[in-house]
């Protein structure tokens, strides 16, 4: 990167205010005295608005978040080998040729936070939700040998509905990563609906939340002695790697 050019960087989701993406790089800039580097918020209602942004031609990078990390590919030039095989982008290269292409770098977020946290003391694991980010944990999961059953309100192809979801399925995953918005900020008193007198003290709670610090999800299952983390340390994992990827450019 030139020193004396300004950079531009963002992130493309819907209703995120609540994201914490844009104060993080900018402190990051900020004590890094990277002062001609910006980063700002594209909040769009619907993602055909992406080729405004994407055209805006003075963009270095680009972070995508929900609901737009499955609906953002066929807006992009190319996908990288993992975000192909995911079927899912949190992060957007713009090379110099004016290509863009599409990366997942939440799987080394995720990956990096749960192995620090969790001590692996199981081999099958609930994913609940099926959106974009189910996804990039999903293939975490299968790489590091964990069978997964997704959880979804629709309960289309691989995953089953919340109905379906009894406590024994619950009792026997011992990994429960929360991949919904629910429990999000402002409405902290959300939850995925599961069965929580199913969880015990053996079991890992990941909620991909981290705003708030607690969420109704890790709280309920902290109570009845599970472990739980949120999803900050996955937040900065994934956005230094973004980082390393812009900045390659």
């Amino acid at each position: 990167m030139e020193i004396n050019q300004q950079y531009n960087f963002g992130l493309i989701g819907k209703n995120i205010d609540y994201s914490f993406s844009r104060s993080y790089f900018a402190e990051k800039f900020k004590t890094e005295n990277l002062l001609n580097h910006k980063y700002e918020n594209y909040d769009l209602q619907n993602i055909e608005d992406v080729k405004i942004v994407l055209a805006n031609g003075e963009i270095n990078g680009l972070n995508v978040t929900i609901p737009y990390k499955e609906e953002i590919i066929p807006f992009l030039d190319r996908l990288s080998k993992e975000a192909q095989s995911i079927g899912a982008v949190n992060t957007i290269v713009f090379h110099r040729d004016g290509t863009t292409e599409g990366h997942n770098t939440d799987i080394i977020g995720f990956e990096n936070a749960l192995l620090n946290q969790w001590n692996q003391n199981c081999d099958k694991a609930l994913i609940l939700g099926s959106g974009g980010a189910s996804k990039g944990v999903e293939y975490v999961l299968r790489k590091n040998g964990i069978n997964t059953q997704i959880v979804s309100r629709k309960g289309t192809g691989d995953s089953i509905q919340y109905e379906q979801l009894t406590s024994d399925i619950i009792q026997s995953h011992h990994l429960i990563v929360n991949c919904t918005p629910l429990g999000t900020f402002p409405d902290i008193e959300d939850c995925p609906p599961i069965d929580y007198k199913a969880i015990g003290k053996e079991h890992f709670l990941f909620d991909l939340i981290y705003n708030p610090e607690e969420t109704t999800f890790m709280k309920k299952g902290k109570k009845l002695g599970a472990k739980a983390s949120n999803g900050f340390h996955m937040l900065v994992g994934q956005a230094e790697a973004a980082w390393k990827l812009w900045s390659s450019i």
